[in-house]
C-alpha cells in the first residue's frame, strides 16, 4: 500500500467517525434539550400537582423496596432448606 491509498484511507476512517461522533453529539444535545423542557414545566406545577408527583415517586421506591424485601426473603428461605 502506498502513501496515497494510506492516508485516503486514514482520512476515510476520520470521516466515518467525525460522522458516527457527530450522530452521537446530535442525541446528546437533543437529550438534555429535552431535560431541561422537562425541569422547567415541573418547576411551573403547582404545589399540588408537585406533591403528588413526589407521593408517586415515593409510592413506586417503596413497591420497588418491597420486590427487593420478598426477593431476599426468598433466597434466605431457599439457602435454609439446603
Amino acid at each position: 500500500m502506498g502513501i496515497k491509498a494510506f492516508f485516503k484511507k486514514a482520512f476515510g476512517d476520520m470521516k466515518k467517525s467525525a460522522k458516527a461522533q457527530h450522530q452521537v453529539d446530535k442525541a446528546e444535545f437533543q437529550a438534555a434539550k429535552a431535560e431541561a423542557k422537562a425541569n422547567w414545566e415541573e418547576a411551573k406545577m403547582s404545589p399540588s400537582q408537585r406533591q403528588a408527583k413526589m407521593q408517586a415517586e415515593r409510592d413506586a421506591q417503596i413497591a420497588a423496596a418491597n420486590e427487593r424485601k420478598a426477593a431476599a426473603d426468598a433466597r434466605i428461605e431457599a439457602a435454609k432448606k439446603k
